[in-house]
């Protein structure tokens, strides 16, 4: 699974520019994710990569813009896609049973209900068994897959992740790497994610948007044609080699 020239443009961000205090923070960016997509936004903090995500998650109004879900506008309005920030922000006093069935009960369900429903998937995430451990009790892998598990039941159709494996050793983060395109595939999500670091972005992702400067624009799309999941060695090959020189030049180093 690699490029989806057929596919429905899943999540569209038309021409969003935003200012703070007369300071402008993103110039003109659109960007787009198709379903089933992994898609990364690459570049150097200040860049408004978060911000971005904050108007996609309608936590802020662009100045000008839109933002579209399924055709349907959702410029302003909270609540229609996933936002999973950096640190998993479990609840140390609430087991991770209850810390991923909190969206649902948020949203107003009974609280029996929404642990129902949160552990019908526990197996998917590859949580089986930590249902009624506390959040200290658990790998900091397994925080991530309980965090990506609540993200995911607070919106189940797009994801917005902000570099959330960012903290994870390499080891970690190579397996959590699998096992988060596996879920994808598996419960058909689509991804928008943030990262830092161009190996993670070529690794995972279908395209990578650059989105550089000050204000951030969006100055480069990537499609990367390689089949995801990528083998092993992909980064010891030619291909991936090739991907990251047009990276580093694009970003001028």
């Amino acid at each position: 699974m690699t490029i989806f020239p057929d596919k429905m443009e899943k999540l569209e961000i038309k021409n969003v520019s935003k200012a703070f205090e007369g300071r402008a923070v993103l110039e003109d960016v659109s960007i787009s994710l198709k379903q089933g997509e992994l898609v990364s936004l690459l570049g150097v903090s200040g860049g408004g990569k978060t911000t971005l995500f904050n108007i996609i998650a309608g936590l802020l109004t662009p100045d000008e813009g839109q933002v579209f879900l399924d055709g349907r506008e959702i410029t302003g309005k909270p609540g229609s896609v996933s936002y999973m920030l950096q640190k998993d922000l479990l609840l140390p006093y609430r087991t991770v049973e209850d810390n991923v069935a909190l969206p649902l009960i948020l949203k107003g369900m009974k609280k029996e209900e929404a642990r129902e429903q949160a552990s019908a998937l526990f197996a998917d995430f590859g949580l089986a068994g930590t249902e009624k451990l506390w959040p200290a009790q658990l790998s900091g892998g397994m925080r991530q897959r309980a965090a990506l598990l609540r993200t995911y039941l607070f919106s189940r159709d797009v994801a917005l992740l902000d570099e959330p494996f960012s903290a994870l050793d390499t080891l970690t983060k190579s397996a959590v790497h699998d096992w988060y395109l596996g879920v994808m595939e598996h419960i058909k999500l689509s991804t928008l994610f943030i990262t830092h670091d161009i190996d993670e972005a070529i690794l995972l992702s279908d395209r990578i948007y650059l989105l550089t400067g000050q204000p951030g624009k969006v100055t480069r799309e990537i499609a990367i044609h390689a089949p995801r999941p990528r083998r092993k060695d992909f980064t010891l090959t030619e291909e991936f080699l090739d991907y990251k020189r047009q990276i580093l030049a694009a970003l001028g180093q």
